[in-house]
């Protein structure tokens, strides 16, 4: 069995490019600011989008990936719309994992408007279980054998649906950057230079940036900070002293 150098702090493994900017830009760029290693991996292109192409979409994926300063991003392009919690697709996750090896993942809200969302979340809760075990085997791209791994912690956006968050992130200093993040997707959220005669949808009519930021400034007023994003856990979360809380 071989190490890579590939090692993450933290991993966001989300089903459609920009699912990540919009649940957890923020703590993503808090963290890569305080020197966490970060990275995303997406599930799929986002295809089946009304608007833009998957080639689009990649370049808006690269550029935001800049903006919130990852040191990692891939796309493990499952079919969007389509895919399943399967061994199949299991296996590709798995193997995500394995590379990255990661102290925490945050994955797709466990429940959603978008039928993916809660599929990707629970795709990704298995995936992460199996991934610890030594009899499922998994090879890097060179096929070397991948060691077992799995992070001490997962947890879940909070997207469309409202959900009462276990943990609540301050990312008021980085909130200027997760917007400029979430606005390298052109194609898909308000943008007056993307001139094109693809239909209006639900996340590109001005004011669903403003909904992003109700949701923020909601729970931000919970833990006295002007911005937060929320996050659930399946499991009861645990801290070594009552004076690190907020």
């Amino acid at each position: 069995m071989t190490m890579d150098n590939n090692k993450l702090d933290l991993l966001v493994i989300a089903v459609h490019p920009d699912d990540a900017e919009l649940g957890c830009g923020g703590t993503i760029i808090k963290h890569a600011r305080m020197g966490k290693r970060v990275g995303i991996v997406d599930l799929t292109r986002g295809e089946l989008g009304t608007r833009g192409t998957a080639e689009l979409r990649d370049e808006e994926a690269r550029e935001a990936a800049a903006v919130m300063g990852l040191v990692a991003r891939e796309n493990l392009r499952m079919r969007d719309g389509f895919f399943r919690n399967d061994g199949a697709h299991q296996l590709q996750v798995i193997g995500a994992i394995r590379k990255y090896r990661p102290e925490i993942i945050i994955s797709n809200a466990l429940m959603d408007r978008h039928p993916d969302h809660g599929r990707a979340g629970d795709l990704v809760n298995d995936s992460v279980f199996l991934a610890g075990l030594q009899k499922i085997e998994t090879r890097d791209d060179s096929g070397a054998l991948q060691v077992p791994h799995r992070p001490r912690l997962l947890l879940q956006l909070i997207q469309d649906y409202y959900i009462k968050p276990d943990i609540a992130v301050d990312v008021t200093d980085e909130w200027p950057d997760k917007v400029k993040a979430i606005k390298a997707y052109r194609s898909q959220f308000h943008n007056e230079e993307y001139v094109s005669d693809e239909p209006v949808t639900y996340i590109s009519k001005p004011d669903f940036m403003e909904y992003i930021e109700g949701r923020a400034r909601e729970y931000g007023k919970y833990i006295g900070a002007r911005y937060a994003e929320g996050f659930t856990c399946r499991r009861l979360l645990g801290v070594d002293s009552l004076f690190v809380l907020k």
